[in-house]
């Protein structure tokens, strides 16, 4: 099948994009208007845009976030604050609706509070679908929302009332290292369609995952030009480690930044990068891909007895800005907005565009 791209802008951004991943893609013609909540970065944004979808209204209460929006995709209309204090756009020119709601509420990394103010949010986005009515919605959100007991009856009710509101629904449990996100990243999909047959995202990369080094070795060098968003956090050993089997498990430094094995694909980032939770990579192990890490050489020497260390190699270094975008599979150049913090914070909050895209080419399906 022969596709098509649409308009200058949309040329340019694919362009990019397909730089990035080093692969001739032609993307699909535009299919629908979309509106965007809790668009945060536009994580999810690109991904239904490169599969056609013309987002015509976004918003996130995050000034940092919707400047980052802004600059990607300078002529998308993008509100800053609650979403309960704006003006939707006309239902009539709206197909979809699209957004991750916060997710702190029900992380598992967090307090899992149903009083948690934030975890009410999935009723505000529900509100805005039965105002709009759109032809289909999708709404993600953290893994523990769809499988920890805590939270059946809240999933339950959602699914209740998409079916009053003349939705049929799928939730989709999905794994970023399957769809070409080098990271171990689990998200559920709430997709809800008036008419059609939910089509499920064919996984790409399930049996071969994408690994941090060759995602990392796309970039610049560390420091140089394209990979200078250095996290300055100090990273020191436990004085009390936490051991498992695995080197790149337990707790073996102060703080929640953990190693990461450059032969496989990251775990999870977290929102919270920016200081001591801003994940670790050796700098020699990356360079000199047959060199035994130096956190598996620490591991056994501690599963040993050995006495744990006051002070780490200099080769032992955190997270880059840019690093984490990739990984995410944000564009390499792509430009965010704020504080080093807030952009380490922007880029955790994601969706990774590239497991949108396969939501989104499913969903095509589906509307079609």
């Amino acid at each position: 099948m022969e596709l098509t791209i649409k308009n200058g802008l949309f040329a340019e951004l694919i362009l990019k994009w397909n730089n990035y991943m080093g692969i001739i893609r032609q993307e699909l013609e535009e299919s629908g208007n979309a509106v965007s909540l809790y668009t945060g970065a536009g994580g999810m944004d690109i991904g239904f845009y490169r599969a056609g979808f013309n987002i015509i209204w976004a918003n996130d209460i995050d000034k940092y976030a919707t400047e980052t929006y802004k600059n990607l995709f300078p002529n998308h209309e993008v509100r800053t604050g609650s979403l309960l204090d704006q003006k939707l756009p006309d239902s009539k020119n709206v197909d979809l609706v699209i957004g991750g709601p916060p997710c702190q509420g029900f992380s598992v990394a967090g307090k899992m509070d149903p009083n948690d103010p934030r975890s009410q949010h999935v009723w505000n986005f529900m509100g805005v679908v039965e105002k709009l009515r759109p032809r289909a919605f999708v709404m993600e959100n953290v893994k523990a929302l769809a499988l920890n007991s805590r939270w059946s009856n809240l999933i339950n009710n959602l699914e209740k009332e998409s079916i009053k509101l003349g939705y049929k629904t799928k939730l989709l449990l999905l794994n970023a290292a399957h769809f070409g996100v080098p990271q171990l990243r689990e998200r559920m999909f709430l997709v809800g369609v008036r008419e059609g047959n939910i089509e499920l995202p064919k996984p790409i990369t399930k049996n071969k995952y994408l690994t941090l080094r060759e995602t990392i070795s796309q970039l610049p060098d560390y420091g140089q030009s394209g990979n200078s968003g250095i996290c300055t956090a100090k990273i020191t050993p436990a004085k009390n480690p936490i051991l498992r089997k695995s080197p790149y498990a337990g707790m073996l430094f102060n703080g929640q930044g953990r190693p990461l094995n450059l032969n496989m694909p990251a775990l999870t980032l977290p929102a919270s990068m920016g200081g001591n939770r801003t994940p670790i990579i050796d700098q020699e192990q990356l360079i000199n891909g047959m060199l035994e890490p130096w956190v598996v050489r620490y591991h056994k020497l501690l599963m040993n007895g050995g006495a744990p260390l006051k002070e780490v190699p200099e080769s032992l270094r955190r997270l880059t800005i840019e690093e984490a975008a990739v990984i995410q599979t944000f564009p390499k150049d792509m430009e965010f907005k704020g504080t080093s913090t807030n952009r380490f914070k922007q880029i955790g909050n994601a969706v990774p565009p590239e497991l949108a895209f396969h939501v989104a080419k499913s969903l095509r399906k589906s509307l079609e």
